[in-house]
């Protein structure tokens, strides 16, 4: 399977990119197969909600990956141990069994470098090299994602380092942005490489950077895609992925336009949770703004959109969702937040009732349907977790949620007039 050249980045900036090594393809009909993945979150970079047990016990003073490698006198062994158990080849054959074709792998800067006597811990990245082989051995592709850079890119605890107000993230001050484009090249040297692209067919240049909190704002983050895609590129044509960074799509379309440049996807994630407003949206009124929202991010762009993220969740009751130790909106005990509902069985599936059920199934399809209708396709957030099944593929699969076969649904037109 051949590379379709992808309409992809650079007007505004100019950009000096080396030609490419060679000009092989991947292995992936990017432009005529849709993704349909799932991410393999909570592996190589801890995120609090996804395996709150590691956290627990440790008097709320370790909420992210940087303070639990700085406070807990046994983090390494407490890591070795979970990336050897979180994800193995069993669940990428259960991945591809349901209908999936790719997964998208997190990791932070600091399984590749680290910088300015960072507490991290060093170790995870063989674990791309095993995950790559899964994956070729289950017939996935996979989708690298760098998921935290220095001095954190949004301030998120998914970044590996929470940053609280009134700080701000700091990664676009001083070298930080330079040390993440010497990770970017350190990925892209080895699996950018000829022999990787039968499975690794995308490499993402920095997960969710927030462009509204950074110091120079968007200069900086555009500044920073041109120079890591000149990176990549220096290897090979692998594609690009770029956060579309909170904004509309077509805000970049003036970066790394084409014709001059290709094989660069924006990544667009998609929730209803974060925001009071829709968390008052009924069952119905979610699946209808699953439908009347696309044009926000597939319309009026010079790029293909993928939607990176999404979930089946349509509450943020998921324990520490928002931050360890912090509450969630839906129940009213995140922070000024006014209650909507009661939190009490969303985390128990086998309490759920059978239209919570049925529900969820239809926000599910209804998203899948409009994502592929709309875009080159989606990952689903995530794999599994300890305790959130509104976000656990696995569990939602494992009680006949998740919708199977997923060829049924693409053309489900009906689902957006429910």
């Amino acid at each position: 399977m051949l590379f379709r050249k992808i309409a992809a980045l650079a007007l505004g900036a100019s950009v000096a990119v080396a030609t490419p090594i060679y000009q092989r393809d991947v292995d992936f009909q990017w432009g005529s197969t849709k993704v349909r993945g799932v991410n393999l979150g909570g592996w190589l970079l801890l995120e609090p909600w996804i395996t709150p047990s590691i956290f627990q016990n440790l008097n709320g003073t370790v909420v992210d990956e940087w303070t639990f490698c700085e406070k807990v006198q046994n983090a390494s062994a407490i890591l070795r141990r979970h990336w050897d158990t979180w994800v193995s080849l069993k669940d990428f054959q259960k991945i591809k069994d349901a209908g999936f074709n790719t997964v998208r792998i997190p990791i932070g800067y600091w399984a590749y470098k680290k910088f300015n006597n960072d507490p991290y811990i060093q170790g995870a990245a063989p674990y791309i090299d095993k995950a790559i082989g899964w994956a070729r051995q289950t017939g996935l592709k996979v989708w690298i994602d760098l998921h935290g850079a220095p001095l954190s890119q949004n301030g998120f605890d998914n970044s590996g380092r929470l940053i609280r107000l009134p700080e701000t993230p700091g990664w676009t001050r001083g070298d930080s942005v330079n040390q993440t484009l010497a990770v970017i090249q350190l990925i892209a040297n080895k699996y950018a490489q000829e022999s990787y692209q039968d499975v690794v067919v995308a490499i993402e240049l920095l997960n969710e950077p927030l462009a509204s909190a950074l110091t120079g704002g968007t200069n900086a983050v555009t500044q920073f895609y041109n120079d890591g895609y000149g990176n990549v590129r220096k290897i090979s044509n692998t594609p690009v992925m770029v956060s579309d960074a909170f904004l509309n799509v077509s805000f970049w379309n003036g970066v790394l336009a084409p014709p001059d440049i290709s094989g660069v996807i924006i990544d667009h994630h998609e929730y209803q949770v974060f925001n009071p407003d829709l968390l008052l949206l009924s069952p119905a009124e979610h699946r209808e703004y699953v439908c009347t929202n696309s044009p926000s991010y597939a319309e009026n762009a010079n790029k293909w959109t993928i939607v990176g993220e999404w979930s089946g969740a349509m509450t943020d009751c998921a324990a520490a969702l928002n931050g360890w130790n912090i509450g969630a909106r839906y129940d009213g005990y995140y922070p000024n937040s006014t209650k909507v509902g009661s939190c009490d069985n969303i985390n128990f599936i086998e309490t759920w009732s059978q239209q919570l059920k049925t529900d969820t199934q239809l926000y599910i399809a209804a998203q899948i349907s409009v994502f592929e209708q709309k875009t080159e396709g989606w990952v689903f957030w995530n794999f599994k977790t300890e305790a959130s099944p509104e976000w656990d593929l696995f569990r939602l699969l494992d009680n006949d949620i998740f919708p199977q076969p997923l060829d049924s649904l693409s053309s489900e037109s009906g689902l957006c007039s429910v």
